[in-house]
């Protein structure tokens, strides 16, 4: 028999990074499940080409995959401060989507991405302090 020795949760100084990379995968990988189905709609309701609609969400999904082989590595310092750095960037994204007026976005429109924006910034902050607690 094998057996596999992690470190106490009370022991771990990670467990609030991997928490919070799991937690941005969940709801990405929803995100982009739902999106999928509702492309469609989406695309009529916001303003977007329905083929952005579907690669956002097939992007979300690659994306929660991803996070989630990433937050079960050994060692998830560097890769919480790069994916907290992309949520950054993705947040400065939307934001210039909205205002560079790529897409003839109605108000939903905006307000769809805008909160997208939110999400991912709230995102990277709960990942950079997860970075920050863990003791090196």
């Amino acid at each position: 028999m094998t057996a596999i020795s992690t470190p106490k949760l009370a022991q771990s100084s990670d467990s609030f990074l991997r928490m919070a990379l799991r937690a941005d995968a969940t709801c990405s990988g929803l995100m982009g499940i739902v999106g999928i189905p509702l492309a469609g709609w989406l695309s009529k309701t916001s303003g977007t080409p329905l083929a952005f609609e579907y690669s956002v969400s097939a992007f979300f999904i690659v994306f929660a995959a991803a996070v989630f082989w990433l937050a079960a590595r050994p060692s998830v310092r560097r890769s919480g401060l790069v994916i907290a750095i992309g949520n950054v960037v993705y947040t400065v994204a939307t934001i210039a989507l909205v205002l560079a007026d790529v897409f003839p976005l109605t108000t939903i429109g905006v307000v769809l991405t805008l909160s997208t924006g939110v999400y991912t910034l709230v995102m990277a902050e709960l990942q950079y302090q997860g970075v920050r607690r863990i003791k090196t």
